[in-house]
């Protein structure tokens, strides 16, 4: 299978259904993370004089909170779809409150490829798309997630992002822009209009200080 027929255009996809059990069993880590930090002293202060009321209470309150996670996650995976365009990339979620976005490929910045330890094990990784407007942020705009073919997605985004914000070839097809990872994309016609226009008005200002 070629690489363009793993994200074809304007034919939605789904991150890997290894997102479920990725989700629960970072959730279930973190669980624990917090059952170490707060009950478990709790239990060896009290010792042998600990209530197993109590016990079996914050134990079932950890179940009941795990089982609602897991189905919460199903449901969300369930919503979660992203379709690349010829321009722009859309992407939609969302159980209780639906979300849907739209990226322009002339916007993007940055295509972070990501992978913990457990994505590792299920082999998916996660894309972080930073765009013009979210630089400097520590938050992404989107992230498209538990990916299993991500080095493939990645090298299809980056090829939009030429084709659409690279001219130096004179041909609008950007073929001679580099756009290496977590390099910014090369500046658009319109951003070198915006400069141009603040290096005049730089200019003017000099010109009344002296």
């Amino acid at each position: 299978m070629t690489t363009p027929d793993l994200f074809p255009r304007k034919v939605p996809f789904k991150p890997s259904p290894a997102f479920v059990p990725w989700f629960i069993i970072d959730f279930i880590l973190f669980l624990g993370l917090i059952a170490c930090c707060t009950v478990l002293p709790m239990v060896l202060a009290a010792g042998p004089e600990i209530d197993p009321v109590v016990t079996g209470a914050v134990l079932v309150g950890f179940l009941i909170i795990t089982v609602l996670f897991i189905a919460w996650t199903r449901l969300y995976y369930a919503t979660m779809e992203y379709e690349l365009h010829d321009d722009e990339m859309r992407w939609r979620r969302g159980v209780w409150f639906r979300t849907t976005g739209i990226v322009p490929y002339n916007r993007i910045t940055n295509l972070d490829l990501k992978q913990g330890p457990v994505m590792r094990w299920l082999g998916i990784s996660t894309i972080s798309i930073q765009t013009a407007g979210y630089s400097g942020q520590a938050v992404p705009e989107i992230r498209i997630e538990a990916i299993e073919h991500a080095e493939e997605l990645r090298e299809i985004l980056r090829g939009s992002v030429r084709a659409c914000s690279g001219t130096n070839d004179g041909t609008g097809t950007g073929a001679n822009v580099s756009l290496a990872p977590g390099s910014p994309v090369a500046t658009t016609g319109t951003s070198i209009l915006i400069l141009d226009e603040l290096k005049r008005i730089r200019q003017l200002l000099e010109q009344q200080k002296r």
